[in-house]
C-alpha cells in the first residue's frame, strides 16, 4: 500500500468516524433517524439517482441514442443491479464538475458517480466511498508547441474546468499563471481547439484517451501533483448508504467487476499505453 493510499484511507477512517460522533449526539439525532432507512426508501422508490457526466468520455458521455455511457456507468450498472436487483433502475441525473457537491447537499442524487476525485475539502461536505480509480493532473497542448513542463505556461493561459482538482491545484500553486475557465469539458476543449488557450489542464486518464481521440494534441506533461483516488460520494452523514456503497466497492473489485468495465471502457481507448494497474484500484 502505497503513501498516498494510506493517507486516502486515514481521509475515509477520519470522515467514519465523524460520522459516527455526529450520530451519538443527542442534538443530532434527528440526523441518524433521517438516514437510518436510506436503502429501504430507495428499494421503496425503485430507482437509484446517480450523478454521471454527460461530456467526459470514455468515463461519462451520452451517446447518439441519447443513453449515458462510460467506466463511471457500467460501475453505476452494477451497483444499481446490485442494490435494486436491475441495472435498469438507475436514473442518471447530469452533472458538471461544479455543481456535484450541490446536487448531493440538495438531494437532486443519491450517488455521485462522475469522476469525483476525494480531497480532504470535498470530504468536509460529502462522503466518499471506497475509491475505485487511480488519476492525477496532466497537460495537454498542440503539436508544434507542446508544454512539456510547468514553467513554461508562464506568460500563457491555461484553459480549466471551474469545481475541479486542476482549477484547486493551479489556483493555489501557480497564481502568476493565467486560467481562463468553463463549466463544460466541451468547451474547454472546444477552446484549446480554437487557440483560445495555450494548453490545458485536467484528469491525464482523460487527456490520454483525448489526445488518441485528436491527433495534433500531445499529453506533454503526463504526470503533475499526487496521485489521487476518485470514489463515489454519497450526501454527508448518510452512514447507511456509505457502508453499503463500501463494501459494494470491495466486492465489485475482488469480482472482477471493475476490470471488466474497464477492459469495455477504457481498454480500446488507451490500447497499450496504460494498462488496468494504472487506472483501477485493486481489491483482493
Amino acid at each position: 500500500m502505497n503513501k498516498t493510499f494510506k493517507k486516502v484511507t486515514a481521509l475515509f477512517a477520519t470522515a467514519l468516524l465523524a460520522i459516527g460522533l455526529t450520530a451519538c449526539n443527542d442534538k443530532e439525532g434527528k440526523t441518524e433517524s433521517a438516514t437510518s432507512s436510506t436503502i429501504e426508501q430507495l428499494k421503496q422508490a425503485g430507482k437509484l439517482r446517480i450523478g454521471v457526466f454527460s461530456d467526459k468520455p470514455p468515463f461519462g458521455y451520452v451517446d447518439s441514442q441519447g443513453k449515458s455511457q462510460g467506466f463511471d456507468v457500467e460501475i453505476a450498472k452494477a451497483i444499481t443491479k446490485d442494490l435494486l436487483g436491475d441495472e435498469n433502475k438507475a436514473e442518471y441525473v447530469l452533472v458538471e464538475a461544479a455543481n456535484r457537491v450541490e446536487y448531493l447537499t440538495s438531494n437532486k442524487v443519491d450517488i455521485i458517480l462522475a469522476n469525483f476525485t476525494v480531497t480532504p475539502a470535498r470530504a468536509e461536505v460529502v462522503d466518499f466511498a471506497k475509491p475505485y480509480m487511480k488519476v492525477a493532473l496532466g497537460v495537454v497542448s498542440k503539436d508544434g508547441a507542446v508544454i512539456s513542463d510547468v514553467n513554461q505556461l508562464k506568460g500563457k493561459t491555461l484553459l480549466i474546468n471551474k469545481g475541479t482538482t486542476a482549477d484547486a491545484y493551479f489556483t493555489k500553486n501557480y497564481p502568476d499563471i493565467k486560467l481562463l475557465k468553463f463549466e463544460q469539458n466541451t468547451e474547454t476543449f472546444e477552446a484549446l481547439r480554437d487557440g483560445r488557450g495555450d494548453a490545458l489542464a485536467h484528469d491525464n486518464t482523460l487527456l490520454f484517451a483525448w489526445a488518441k481521440e485528436n491527433p495534433g494534441f500531445t499529453v506533454g506533461v503526463k504526470n503533475l501533483g499526487d496521485q489521487d483516488f476518485i470514489a463515489p460520494a454519497v450526501k454527508k452523514g448518510d452512514v447507511e448508504l456509505l457502508n453499503w456503497l463500501n463494501a459494494e466497492i470491495e466486492k465489485l473489485g475482488k469480482q472482477g467487476v471493475l476490470k471488466q468495465a474497464y477492459e469495455k471502457t477504457l481498454q480500446p481507448i488507451y490500447g497499450d499505453a496504460i494498462t488496468e494497474g494504472d487506472v483501477v484500484v485493486e481489491y483482493k
